[in-house]
């Protein structure tokens, strides 16, 4: 059956519309994305076969190029589509960050740094560079690779702060094995930065890990 001939309160699109995205499931927004399905399979049908192949949304939502287009029904097409619809979505948690007080807003902030972090498969060390009233000014990955003492160098974090102009900075950086859980050299990073930014008399309030779940903050651990 198409899903034209479905009740109306089942079609996807008609669902989105009375009740909200929220009340879609997986599979039906991505039916609404795919728009059309292929032979013997509506949109939901292939969209629910996707989701199986891929073992879920979010790894098909970050699946390599090559891999995505291997997809049934997919293809270049609605890899670009996919890719300017995440990149919206990353702007629009920037612009919502940007207009408000990091730390009056940490949802904002966890999710902005997960959104540019998770999908990662190498561990990246980032700032986000704050003004006088906790306004950002900008977010800058510096580093790339295993994270250690010896990787991440506290002088060009502090050359790149005082380049911003920044009066504090939070700290992230992504775990790809997906446990958040700080290692003994994420803290000792955190308290030589913390001490050569305290020089310079620029702030560290907090530094967030992304793994699979809610980002880490040490702010809320304790750790800083």
């Amino acid at each position: 059956m198409r899903i034209t001939d479905w009740p109306a309160a089942e079609r996807p699109r008609e669902k989105l519309l009375q009740r909200g995205a929220e009340a879609l499931s997986d599979a039906e927004l991505l039916a609404i994305f795919l728009r059309t399905g292929v032979a013997g399979m509506s949109a939901v049908d292939l969209a629910r076969r996707l989701l199986a192949d891929f073992g879920g949304l979010r790894p098909l939502l970050e699946a390599e190029r090559e891999e995505f287009c291997r997809g049934k029904g997919l293809g270049d097409a609605k890899y670009v589509q996919l890719q300017a619809v995440l990149e919206m979505a990353r702007r629009h948690l920037a612009e919502t960050l940007q207009r408000s007080d990091a730390l009056c807003s940490p949802g904002a902030v966890r999710d902005y740094l997960s959104a540019h972090l998770r999908h990662r498969r190498r561990e990246v060390f980032c700032c986000l560079y704050l003004d006088s009233q906790h306004r950002v000014i900008a977010f800058e990955e510096l580093f790339e690779g295993t994270l250690n003492a010896a990787s991440v160098y506290p002088r060009e974090v502090v050359q790149a702060a005082l380049h911003k102009g920044a009066a504090a900075v939070i700290l992230a950086h992504n775990h790809p094995s997906g446990i958040s859980e700080p290692s003994q050299a994420d803290v000792l990073i955190t308290e030589r930065l913390s001490q050569a930014l305290a020089l310079v008399d620029i702030k560290v309030l907090d530094h967030m890990i992304v793994g699979e779940g809610e980002a880490l903050s040490f702010v809320e651990q304790g750790l800083l």
